[in-house]
């Protein structure tokens, strides 16, 4: 017995030194060489890799470092770079037909710069012809899985001014790489400045020539992310938010089918916008052409409480800015609802004010690239309150002619007009048409600038009665000056002074001679 143990002990002894030998043995790096030609003629472009060592507990090849080169096309610095790369091989064939056969790579810390160029293409697209195949190295490419650890991406454009999109602590899987196979992958982000990724689904088999093109179908989760900081939003646009999205997509090698729903909160959307004041939720579908870079939206559903904007339209891009021609429409939304996102389009109300109660309708058409957006239509409030303003104390004057007495609140039984407005520079309203029941019908058109400044001019018509029902309801030109948080309603005296105005004042002496101590004009005796 003790014989047997003592020969046991000497076997173990024996592949204890064998193990300790064999890295000796086989020199890793006699297999550097074909390592590096193998992944240069996958990828079509020049990959060098560091160091090499062989672990046979592992059975793994690792490289202190790892370098591939970028498309000349789009710049000299290295696509990818990477601290390590690690190669796990088939032990019986590496020891003892020197034959190097790959079964995983897990390529840690890598840093992968994406560029787009002005024509749209990216430099990753034609990487290399598609893999899969063994070269003469012995080197099988076709592996079980593919791991990327603890990477970081940046996403920006050729000679762009843009601020690039990073995304860092990447970690990824991809299982039976192939260049002929449906590959299942996985893959988990933070966006810098906060926002959190993670998406799965499989893709393959790789396009020849356009890896951009290659059929995937994917669902996205991305959680807390702030569009402004991030570098999501171009910072031309104005827009902002933090916003959470859920969505699958489907692509075939000529479209993606996109479909989700996103959250957003302190959303804004023009040029000196406020944050919304509660979330919007949207829901959407499109399709995206996969070469033209374009597509069309055709389900844009946004709830901001009860109120629901449809928007459908088409993008497409222009230089490094996007073009937008869409078109907006709801009808029926609760105005409260709407109130909460006025700061976000920049509609400031009067200092204290408050809507309540009411619908509203709106038919816009938005186009033009995302930081110069253009928007024509409509737009209806009908049966709401401006609580906190008393729209009669500041037109005195038209109060005392209605001969009324306003409140502390302003009823609108109708309020229409045509808008055009520019993203970040102001709105123009035409055929103004404001239904006040405790004073009269305002018509006109007017100005609102960028920071808020109103220059309107307006006829308001009392039918409420009082003196002014006397001269057969005489319309009187308002100027409205100010703010829209503080708007100033005046008497437009170049207007008054039209030989319509005097005859007024000429009238029945009851009345010219309220008109003119209202005017500043003389009473007659």
């Amino acid at each position: 017995m003790k014989r047997i143990v003592q020969i046991a002990a000497g076997i173990v002894a024996l592949i204890v030194v064998v193990l300790i030998a064999l890295p000796l043995l086989v020199n890793a790096n006699n297999f550097r060489p074909n390592l590096e030609a193998a992944l240069t003629k996958a990828l079509g472009r020049k990959v060098t890799v560091g160091d090499l060592k062989l672990s046979l507990f592992s059975g793994a090849v690792t490289a202190s470092d790892l370098s591939i080169a970028d498309d000349p096309a789009y710049e000299q610095k290295p696509f990818l770079t990477a601290k390590s790369l690690g190669v796990g091989v088939e032990l019986m064939p590496l020891i003892f037909s020197r034959r190097l056969s790959a079964t995983g790579i897990t390529i840690d810390q890598p840093e992968i710069n994406m560029l787009q160029s002005a024509s749209g293409a990216w430099n990753y697209a034609g990487l290399g012809d598609p893999p899969g195949q063994p070269d003469e190295s012995g080197l099988d490419l076709s592996v079980r899985l593919v791991k990327v650890t603890n990477g970081r991406i940046t996403i920006g454009k050729v000679n762009s001014k843009t601020q690039p999109l990073v995304v860092d602590k990447v970690n990824a899987e991809l299982r039976d790489f192939s260049a002929t196979s449906v590959m299942p992958f996985s893959l988990t982000a933070n966006f810098s400045g906060g926002g959190e990724l993670s998406a799965q689904g499989t893709a393959g088999p790789f396009h020849a020539g356009d890896m951009t093109l290659t059929p995937a179908q994917v669902s996205l989760k991305v959680s807390h992310l702030d569009l402004a900081v991030a570098g999501v939003m171009e910072g031309e646009t104005g827009m902002g938010g933090v916003v959470a999205l859920e969505g699958n997509a489907k692509a075939d090698g000529q479209n993606a089918d996109v479909t989700g729903k996103i959250e957003a909160e302190q959303l804004k959307l023009v040029k000196g916008g406020g944050p919304a004041k509660r979330p919007v939720e949207i829901d959407f579908a499109l399709r995206h052409d996969l070469k033209a870079r374009g597509g069309r939206l055709t389900q844009g559903d946004v709830h901001v409480g009860g109120a629901v904007i449809h928007m459908t339209g088409t993008y497409a891009p222009q230089g490094e800015a996007t073009v937008l021609n869409m078109n907006i429409a709801g009808a029926g939304m609760p105005v409260p609802e709407l109130e909460s996102i006025l700061p976000a389009v920049n509609v400031v109300l009067p200092v204290g004010s408050s809507l309540a109660g009411g619908t509203a309708e709106i038919k816009m058409a938005v186009a033009g690239p995302t930081d110069r957006l253009m928007a024509t239509g409509s737009l209806g409030v009908y049966k709401t309150t401006l609580k906190g303003f008393d729209l009669g104390a500041k037109m005195s004057a038209i109060e005392k002619l209605a001969g009324m007495k306003g409140g502390p609140d302003t009823e609108i039984d109708t309020l229409t007009a045509n808008v055009k407005a520019s993203q970040g520079g102001g709105a123009e309203l035409d055929k103004i048409s404001l239904a006040v029941p405790s004073i009269g019908d305002l018509t006109g058109a007017g100005t609102i600038s960028p920071s808020n400044q109103l220059d309107f001019r307006l006829k308001a018509t009392v039918h409420t009665g009082g003196l002014l029902a006397l001269a057969g309801k005489t319309a009187i030109p308002v100027a409205v000056k100010g703010t829209a948080a503080n708007p100033v309603f005046v008497p437009d005296v170049k207007a008054l002074a039209t030989q319509e105005v005097k005859s007024l004042v000429d009238a029945p002496s009851t009345v010219g001679g309220v008109l003119g101590g209202l005017f500043g004009g003389k009473t007659k005796k």
